[in-house]
């Protein structure tokens, strides 16, 4: 019962009926990540006993499971058929689970070269603020008519409805892969990398971290030995795990500071001045800062501002700071409009984007 479609519906409608909040609770991998609920007496919705593939078809690279299904099961099942998630999510835990990969929104090495998670989900389904059961999408490439709200859930924390099944296109697994190091400064790596953004190479990850660029290539054997040529370099071994470690924060980067930044920006943006510690990823679109707590919130954001982008706290005190870069006054009257749409109640999640809803 506890795991039913039914159960949630009857959950959300006395949710809905009481104004009690709710938080809605997968693997809980992620728990980290956004701001802190604002009512501290929220009941738990857990979807984590959801679970398990609904429909997978490995000719036509889709793959349907319902939200509670654990990505390293999902991964699993797909690797078997040479197959995977393009995005490369991160799982922080071996609990995580495909509901919260899609909530959250997050990417790993991979998706500067060959997409965001946003980019590979067809279609969903959900249970929205009234209990109201909703499919959006569908399992095609093409099906898409008016607006997207498949993608609209894909990053939205689960402020807008429960997911209950995500539709992924997946891809064929890489036929070879090695990864590569070349030390410079890192004004020559973003540089670098800029450069071969633009060249039909194989490049599948980037990272410049401590005097270092990394480069992973991945493709058929002929052109992941012809790029290795041009762009030189020297093979890593367990490249592999290498990755592993920058995409699930196990490097020891991420524990060298008390708060950690994500910025993410225009990938030309020269080195940007920041106490702390920093590792670049996506080409140099995505800039990390491990730094303490005495580096003034504004002078981030505004940086990030000014690259064209914007800055959030990923991990680090989120009583006195908000996570997510401020919206402007129009973004967040739509982004309101939309919450009063599908959770007219304001159940969800209630402060995990942002505190105004």
């Amino acid at each position: 019962m506890l795991n039913t479609v039914e159960h949630f519906i009857h959950v959300i409608g006395a949710a809905a009926r009481n104004k009690k909040p709710l938080s809605i609770r997968g693997g809980n991998s992620k728990h980290f990540y956004g701001g802190r609920l604002t009512e501290q007496m929220c009941d738990t919705l857990n979807v984590a006993t959801y679970s398990g593939l609904v429909n997978y078809e490995p000719s036509e690279l889709v793959v349907t499971a319902r939200a509670g299904t654990r990505l390293t099961d999902l991964e699993t099942i797909l690797s078997e058929h040479h197959q995977m998630l393009a995005f490369e999510p991160p799982h922080f835990g071996e609990n995580a689970t495909l509901g919260g990969c899609i909530a959250t929104g997050l990417s790993g090495p991979r998706r500067a070269y060959t997409g965001a998670v946003r980019d590979f989900v067809l279609g969903v389904r959900i249970l929205d603020g009234r209990g109201d059961d909703l499919h959006f999408g569908g399992q095609v490439m093409k099906n898409v008519a008016g607006y997207d709200v498949s993608r609209l859930m894909t990053g939205a924390m689960g402020t807008l409805g429960v997911l209950l099944e995500v539709s992924l296109k997946v891809l064929p697994t890489p036929p070879m892969e090695i990864s590569l190091c070349m030390p410079m400064k890192e004004s020559e790596a973003i540089n670098k990398m800029h450069q071969w953004a633009s060249k039909p190479l194989p490049i599948s990850a980037t990272c410049f971290y401590d005097g270092n660029l990394f480069v992973r290539l991945s493709g058929a054997e002929a052109a992941v030995h012809a790029a290795r040529i041009k762009i030189g370099g020297e093979e890593i071994n367990q490249g592999e795990l290498f990755w592993q470690r920058i995409r699930e924060h196990t490097h020891t980067f991420f524990s060298s500071g008390t708060r950690l930044w994500r910025l993410s920006i225009k990938s030309s943006t020269p080195p940007l001045l920041l106490p702390g510690q920093q590792l670049i990823e996506w080409g140099g679109a995505l800039r990390w800062l491990a730094t303490d707590e005495n580096l003034n919130e504004k002078r981030v954001r505004s940086q990030a501002e000014a690259a064209g982008g914007h800055a959030t706290l990923f991990y680090g005190d989120k009583l006195s700071l908000q996570a997510f870069h401020p919206l402007t006054t129009h973004m967040m009257a739509l982004h309101q409009r939309l919450k009063q749409k599908f959770d007219p109640a304001g159940i969800f999640n209630p402060g995990r984007m942002y505190p105004e809803y």
